[in-house]
């Protein structure tokens, strides 16, 4: 489930609608009221929405699946990065390309040209075989494909998702999802349509601050979704992120100081009775002038009853 409330969502202007001339009448059971001439968004139906978006894409990310965060209008472009890389997810926050999802074989060679054109390097041409003018077409050759498919650099296939910022914008990638049966989870504002999606959230795609805390909602749930498929020991689909291996790591160091202090305890709890057993023999002796004899035997039988555990 979600932690968010109602007014981090107030403070958000995650209410906030168009104005009542640019309305989607599909969206009306969403809208509480208007005022000023811009609708209110219900923000009860939006935390009910949240909460279902929330576990099914941690379900998803649980099973071994991936999210596309895909955001190209300017308010999103920043938000959709610093989320996306921060859980590891795959990303599209420039123009989409036609053909993205339908056509991902032609694509993923794309991106393997990208990954070729990263190897090389452009500022020392003397050891490379190519001359500076080629080099500097690469280059720009690289920028290119950097920026329309940096984000999927490490996508191997079809997201099992996306989360979308603005569906009205983004009318080509819930499109070509549709066409491959891909959920699609979006904001939705009063001039957008639901059917469009499967799972909207009724709320603000326009301020910079309501698209930063949905989407944030999304990434925590991808985030909790990887920490549970990990716990689980299932295979994993995807390569570990670095996020991901420093809370495996964090996890282990954390149970390494127990462990120690468990082993250290437990052979001092079978040395101590054996020491106690061992010192009244000495005093049964008959004859005094046995006893250093007797009390030298000590020792020795103490080492050996100690080999014997060891």
């Amino acid at each position: 489930m979600a932690m968010i409330t109602m007014r981090q969502l107030l403070d958000a202007g995650v209410h906030f609608g168009h104005q009542t001339r640019r309305w989607n009448p599909k969206m009306k059971r969403f809208i509480l009221t208007d005022r000023s001439g811009i609708y209110i968004i219900d923000l009860q139906q939006s935390v009910t929405q949240i909460d279902q978006a929330y576990n099914f894409v941690k379900d998803i990310v649980a099973n071994g699946g991936s999210i596309m965060f895909v955001g190209t209008k300017k308010q999103a472009q920043e938000v959709i990065s610093v989320e996306a890389k921060r859980v590891g997810q795959p990303y599209i926050n420039q123009r989409w390309l036609g053909g993205l999802l339908t056509n991902f074989n032609t694509v993923n060679k794309r991106i393997q040209r990208l990954k070729e054109l990263d190897t090389m390097d452009f500022d020392d041409a003397s050891k490379s075989s190519f001359t500076k003018k080629e080099l500097l077409i690469f280059r720009r050759e690289r920028d290119k494909l950097e920026k329309s498919l940096g984000g999927i650099r490490n996508m191997s296939k079809t997201p099992s998702a996306l989360w979308v910022v603005d569906t009205i914008k983004e009318h080509l990638a819930i499109t070509e999802a549709k066409k491959l049966g891909i959920p699609v989870i979006a904001i939705l504002d009063t001039n957008c349509d639901p059917e469009d999606v499967t799972i909207g959230i009724p709320g603000n795609d326009d301020a910079i601050r309501s698209i930063e805390i949905l989407t944030k909602v999304i990434a925590d749930a991808a985030a909790d979704g990887m920490i549970a498929r990990h716990s689980k020991g299932e295979e994993q689909a995807e390569p570990l992120a670095e996020w991901e291996r420093e809370l495996l790591e964090q996890g282990s160091e954390a149970s390494a100081p127990e462990s120690d202090e468990a082993k250290a305890a437990a052979p001092a709890k079978k040395t101590a009775p054996k020491a106690a057993d061992k010192k009244p023999a000495a005093k049964k002796t008959e004859k005094p002038e046995a006893a250093p004899e007797a009390a030298a035997e000590t020792p020795v039988a103490e080492t050996e009853a100690d080999k014997k555990d060891a």
